[in-house]
């Protein structure tokens, strides 16, 4: 799920919830706009680029719990972001609740639980859905076979992800590549 639809219209952080990165980056802002040199706009585009990542930082850290359930609020819980961590760092793994729970340091249940409370769905729900995810932008930007494909989201059959991704995507990978490929 792409982060900008995780985030309110207003994403509201007090001066005073700042974080010492975050004052750091401002400054660095102001000072790169109140005198230009050669290569500012590029170094504009990049400063952008880590302030927007460091008021999302700020942001998790002081969001009310009503800001919503998602993969970006677990990554401000330790035991839900190296869960989190684990399954995008190698989503083709056999995962159970048991070994995540370990990589984790946590039992089974307190991880389903925090993991649950915090995403807003269980690990192996959440797991099916980025591998879903990485296999449609795989379909998408490479000619890989789907077998490939399958092998590098975790599955052994090509068949298990053909339907997996029927269910995910309503429509088979490979009707899903020729109508992504077609689009201008």
């Amino acid at each position: 799920m792409p982060v900008l639809a995780l985030l309110p219209e207003i994403l509201h952080v007090r001066s005073t919830q700042a974080t010492a990165a975050l004052q750091a980056t401002v400054r660095l802002l102001g000072a790169e706009l109140s005198q230009p040199q050669p290569g500012s706009a590029t170094v504009l585009n990049h400063i952008i680029d880590i302030l927007f990542v460091q008021l999302i930082r700020a942001w998790i850290a002081t969001a009310p719990p009503a800001a919503g359930k998602s993969w970006l609020r677990g990554l401000a819980d330790p035991i839900t972001g190296r869960a989190i961590a684990a399954l995008h760092a190698d989503p083709g793994r056999s995962w159970t609740i048991g070994n995540l729970a370990a990589h984790a340091g946590v039992s089974r249940a307190t991880l389903a639980r925090r993991f649950t409370s915090h995403v807003g769905e269980t690990p192996a729900s959440y797991l099916t859905r980025w591998r879903m995810d990485l296999a449609a932008r795989r379909l998408r930007d490479t000619t890989d076979p789907i077998s490939v494909v399958a092998a590098s989201t975790g599955y052994t059959s090509e068949y298990a992800f053909s339907r997996a991704f029927s269910r995910a995507r309503h429509m088979p990978p490979g009707r899903y590549r020729a109508q992504a490929t077609s689009r201008p």
